[in-house]
């Protein structure tokens, strides 16, 4: 597999990080390679030897033209800030430019310590790898702005945490790995001319028509802010509870990244919490848009030495755009519910409906996934799955009824709203207790079920009767489902 690197910020951004290198696998393994992907990035895999990709993406043999370095970072971790954190058992292989010119990292994560373990084996077990790989794809099968996954290798080796795991390392692919996290650390260490420079560079490379603008860290913090409501709105959308919204997993590309305590709803719960580590409540799921606007702050107060550099007035400026959050993000927040409950053509004001919606869904206790698919099939003139949702029929009739009436408002045809709205409201998510099954499974060497959740979460809106059972939340008799780091 040729590469074809072309690494910019190892070449431009000296001092910004730590050279680092790969511990090599003893009996590296490929356990799932991303063939799609590979294409899309213009990888020449050429016959496909799975040894010889195996032992390139587990760190065992260097690819050629690869510069390994881990980025350093700092990071507020549950609202506590951590002067230094860094990749501590992940490495950055190099850069590749896609066919379309889209440039993207390849990282090794679980390949060995670096110069930020902080004591740590720098290694990953198998379940969170095949995890990440898992919910990444079905991110992206979604259309959630997301870091990918390239391929799983087993590394022959044991990983000891509570016990003792199969090693495995994830290759990711992500449009960049700066992070919120980045700017704090050189804001705390290194002042106003590194983070102008960091600036500098994840502007030419990530918004490039903001190079131009009358303050370009101010546009930068602008941009980021607009990428993380729309990113909020994509997983509050899905179900999706990130676990872990901390600074340092906070991408400025818009990205999802660091799937480590991550779950997906299955009955509404704004207080979802799914984290073994997250005992307070702090990154539940309907805390989301607010850690987004607090992260945000934390963003701005990082990149205020520049900002001033530029015009001390626009210091003000940064504080107005933060500010403005809530109210951005509730536009966008309703704009995607809006799509979700197939009121196309905003005739009015939804707010109200909006905002009943989800206290009713959380009074009765609704599988939030399947509602959506429910309301469409009740636009096809069946209510047979919105009757067995429901705890009793008439339970949510009002707001029903007030839907329906919005619905007649836009003049739309319902068989045409309902096509609408099952693509874009998924029918297969990956279901906490089938992940677990499938990891428990893969653990144990057999990826049977876990290939094929894959391959189900990879076609998340069209209806297949052979993966009825995909669909289905947990028994309502099930234990509290809880998720832990992974690190």
């Amino acid at each position: 597999m040729d590469f074809a690197f072309d690494n910019s910020f190892h070449d431009d951004m000296e001092g910004f990080y730590a050279p680092a290198e790969a511990a090599k696998a003893s009996a590296p393994k490929l356990l799932a390679f991303n063939h799609a992907l590979a294409e899309h990035l213009g990888l020449n895999s050429g016959d496909f030897d799975e040894d010889a990709v195996a032992k390139l993406l587990s760190g065992q043999v260097l690819p050629e033209g690869a510069d390994p370095l881990a980025l350093a970072y700092a990071g507020h971790q549950f609202g506590h800030f951590s002067p230094q954190l860094g990749d501590g058992r992940a490495l950055l292989l190099g850069e590749i430019v896609a066919p379309d010119g889209a440039r993207f990292d390849i990282q090794l994560k679980g390949s060995g310590p670096t110069a930020f373990a902080r004591n740590g084996d720098g290694r990953a077990a198998i379940g969170p790898v095949l995890r990440e790989f898992l919910v990444s794809e079905a991110m992206a099968a979604m259309g959630v702005p997301t870091t990918r996954a390239l391929a799983a290798v087993a590394t022959g080796d044991r990983v000891q945490r509570e016990r003792a795991h199969p090693g495995a390392v994830l290759t990711r692919v992500a449009s960049s790995h700066i992070r919120v996290g980045s700017f704090q650390f050189f804001a705390a260490h290194y002042g106003a001319d590194h983070v102008a420079q960091l600036a500098t560079y994840s502007i030419r490379r990530h918004f490039p028509d903001l190079v131009d603008a009358e303050n370009p860290p101010l546009a930068l913090l602008d941009r980021v802010i607009a990428l993380q409501c729309e990113l909020i709105a994509h997983w509050l959308g899905v179900g999706f509870v990130h676990g872990v919204m901390n600074t340092d997993n906070v991408a400025i590309s818009g990205e999802t990244i660091d799937y480590g305590p991550c779950a997906f709803m299955d009955r509404f719960s704004a207080n979802a919490v799914f984290s073994s580590i997250d005992a307070n409540g702090r990154y539940a799921f309907g805390r989301q848009p607010q850690i987004m606007h607090w992260n945000m702050a934390r963003f701005a107060e990082a990149l205020l030495p520049a900002i001033h550099r530029v015009s001390p007035d626009d210091v003000e400026a940064a504080k107005a755009v933060v500010d403005a959050i809530p109210a951005r993000f509730r536009a966008i927040w309703h704009a995607r519910v809006r799509i979700k409950l197939g009121l196309v053509n905003g005739a009015g004001d939804d707010s109200e409906l909006i905002d009943t919606l989800f206290d009713e869904l959380e009074k009765h206790d609704v599988d939030y996934t399947t509602f959506f698919r429910a309301l469409a099939m009740l636009l096809r003139g069946d209510g047979t799955m919105l009757e067995v949702l429901l705890p009793a029929p008439d339970a949510m009739a009002p707001w029903i009824a007030e839907w329906w009436g919005r619905i007649a408002q836009d003049g739309a045809g319902p068989i045409e709203l309902a096509a609408a709205m099952d693509g874009v409201n998924p029918l297969y998510i990956p279901r906490n207790h089938q992940v677990e099954a499938a990891l428990a499974a893969a653990e144990e060497g057999d990826l049977v079920a876990w290939l094929r959740l894959l391959e189900v979460v990879r076609n998340p809106f069209g209806e297949r009767p052979e993966w009825s059972e995909y669909a289905l939340p947990a028994p309502a008799d099930s234990a509290p489902y809880t998720t832990f780091c992974g690190t």
